[in-house]
């Protein structure tokens, strides 16, 4: 479960109404400064990925911009506030995940095209484990999903960029394709290979790759909690590695503690390699350069 933190709407109201001199952009019409489009991204993943399909006609916010921000923590400010009252698309995760940008949304009188991830990507939000993996800009399917609605979602805005939306979109899609293919040549060589994980951030990206999440349950769903790992939990949690049971551990730099470093610890005793990986996108890289880059460490950790 996600521990982003709501931000009182009564808050948000009072910093909103500061900005109420500012008209709301009428649906067509561009929301930038220089007559672009005004676009929110509740996170610097989806911003990347809409300026890249958007280009010079898209002006762009992220609300978590850095690796340095822990996505759980987060609270608004007027700076978000103020780019919200005057998006025309806004960009959200959704899943759980990102809960203050409707609560940003319900306390502006704005009426912005807004694209939820997780209803996008067309997976059961509620299944019967009870256990969605709302981490969906780890999972290409949907990123590709996600290109196409944000073009037309951008097209809808303006009309007269629609060849540009366009063209980014094919070649960013093909961009996907590539990491898809990345995926398909991992699982042919590695499935079925067990791996751990400190959090399910990057179980989307493994379980394409053929790999096998062999960490207890109620290890990875303490640690998103920010519970504590019962003493059992963690001692099996180690044995993975004293038993070189998994082939990798992927680690969240983003959430650490003295649990996590713990089984961090466990691993590199053991030599058992260790892949980092992050909620938000590292600073100076792209997308897709960036799931390139945590699909050419895992081959790597993989090949010994």
């Amino acid at each position: 479960m996600p521990r982003l933190l709501a931000v009182p709407v009564a808050a948000l109201a009072l910093g909103l109404a500061a900005c109420s001199g500012t008209a709301t952009p009428a649906p067509g019409s561009a929301g930038g400064s220089d007559g672009t489009v005004a676009v929110v991204a509740s996170t610097n993943v989806y911003g990347d990925i809409v300026k890249t399909i958007g280009g010079d006609a898209v002006q762009v916010t992220s609300i978590i911009d850095s690796p340095d921000k822990d996505p759980h923590e987060y609270t608004a400010d007027a700076r978000t506030q103020l780019a919200v009252s005057k998006a025309q698309v806004v960009v959200e995760n959704g899943g759980g995940y990102d809960d203050f940008v409707a609560t940003m949304l319900s306390a502006s009188s704005a009426k912005p095209r807004v694209v939820n991830v997780a209803d996008v990507s067309g997976y059961d939000q509620e299944p019967a484990d009870g256990e969605f993996n709302e981490h969906l800009w780890y999972d290409v399917p949907t990123m590709v999903k996600l290109v196409d609605r944000l073009s037309q979602d951008l097209t809808a805005v303006a009309p007269d960029r629609a060849d540009t939306f366009r063209t980014n979109a094919a070649a960013l899609t093909t961009r996907l394709q590539g990491l898809e293919k990345s995926e398909a040549d991992l699982k042919a060589a590695h499935d079925g290979t067990g791996v751990a994980i400190t959090e399910p951030v990057p179980l989307y990206l493994l379980e394409a790759s053929g790999l096998v999440d062999k960490t207890p349950e109620a290890f990875s769903e303490a640690i998103e909690e920010g519970s504590d790992v019962a003493p059992a939990v963690l001692q099996q949690t180690e044995a993975l590695f004293t038993g070189r049971q998994v082939g990798l551990l992927a680690y969240n730099e983003q959430t650490t503690g003295p649990q996590t470093e713990a089984v961090l610890k466990a691993a590199r005793d053991n030599g058992v390699p260790v892949v980092p990986v992050t909620e938000t996108l590292p600073a100076g890289q792209d997308y897709v350069g960036w799931m390139q880059g945590n699909l050419d460490a895992v081959g790597s950790a993989l090949k010994g």
